[in-house]
């Protein structure tokens, strides 16, 4: 396990280097916008991770309400914090690449908001998470998961059902050779380096919340054989 742990962490950071070398270096500069462009190579692959781990979180959730499953529970909120980590570089990095664009930071159309609204929603999960010590917690957090999910295909399919400050998509569209090969290449590479880095992440903050769970249980057992022995 040990051996497999440290081999993937390896293969992580090679994914990494070789992803921020295609994305930097080997793909062409585009001719409109220059080396800004370069953000691409990050701010889509960061989205594009941050879904997986909202619908990671939305089975779990799912999972955790029907089968009352306590590691269904900690891989929900190890895969929320992850999605809510990319959907933040995604918002972080679209007003960069945006403002020598467009020429503004930011502008109220349909993707940025509905953009906005996913990520308020998480951050409302991972606010209920920290700071409510009820027992139906995990319960609530589950359902306003669920709920939140449904803001994904939303986001996604927001500029095609309205007219919006952002472009058609170029890959997943129609208009796939609309992009350059090394582009497209350096686009997926940076994906797959940032799915190993969020899927590594994502494992030790599973172990870590499963450690956590085992903790309140003890301390809920140790709790109640007191109240025993003060009624005997």
């Amino acid at each position: 396990m040990k051996l497999a742990l440290v081999l993937f962490i390896a293969v992580t950071v090679a994914l990494l280097g070789y992803g921020y070398y295609q994305g930097m270096h080997a793909a062409p500069t585009e001719q409109t916008m220059g080396h800004i462009q370069r953000i691409f190579y990050y701010h889509v692959p960061s989205a594009w991770t941050s879904f997986i781990f909202f619908f990671i979180n939305f089975i779990a959730s799912i999972w955790y309400l029907a089968k009352r499953n306590l590691k269904a529970d900690a891989l929900a909120l190890a895969s929320a914090e992850m999605g809510v980590v990319f959907c933040t570089i995604v918002l972080v990095t679209g007003p960069l690449w945006a403002k020598p664009v467009w020429g503004i930071w930011w502008t109220w159309d349909a993707r940025l908001t509905t953009t906005l609204v996913l990520w308020l929603i998480y951050v409302s999960y991972l606010i209920l998470r920290r700071f409510s010590d009820s027992q139906q917690t995990p319960t609530l957090a589950a359902a306003l998961a669920i709920f939140g999910f449904l803001d994904v295909p939303i986001v996604y399919m927001s500029i095609r059902w309205w007219r919006t400050q952002h472009p058609q998509p170029v890959i997943a569209g129609g208009q796939g050779s609309g992009i350059d090969p090394e582009m497209r290449f350096a686009l997926f590479a940076n994906w797959a380096a940032f799915l190993a880095m969020a899927a590594l992440i994502t494992w030790f903050r599973y172990r870590l919340a499963i450690g956590e769970q085992q903790v309140e249980e003890e301390h809920r057992a140790r709790a109640l054989r007191s109240q025993l022995q003060e009624v005997r």
